[in-house]
């Protein structure tokens, strides 16, 4: 079943230990299909790639140093 959003905004949660603010990524459709059989999604420069059912998002490519969170929230866009 295809997502009739083409854009979601992916929520990392700020630094652990840390005050600074979370960071939004907005990821589009590649039209691809991932491990688990959900239509892949990612950033512009395809350093962020996650598979979203629902509202939850499950990282499957993240660049260096981003938050290793295995779920993130995600939120479709207009």
């Amino acid at each position: 079943m295809e997502n009739p959003s083409r854009r979601y905004a992916v929520t990392l949660p700020g630094p652990v230990c840390g005050h600074g603010p979370p960071a939004v990524i907005v990821v589009h459709a590649t039209g691809l299909l991932g491990p688990g059989g959900r239509p892949v999604w990612e950033s512009v420069d395809g350093g962020f790639r996650v598979e979203i059912t629902g509202e939850v998002a499950t990282v499957l490519a993240a660049p260096a140093g981003a938050p290793q969170h295995p779920c993130l929230h995600a939120v479709p866009l207009p």
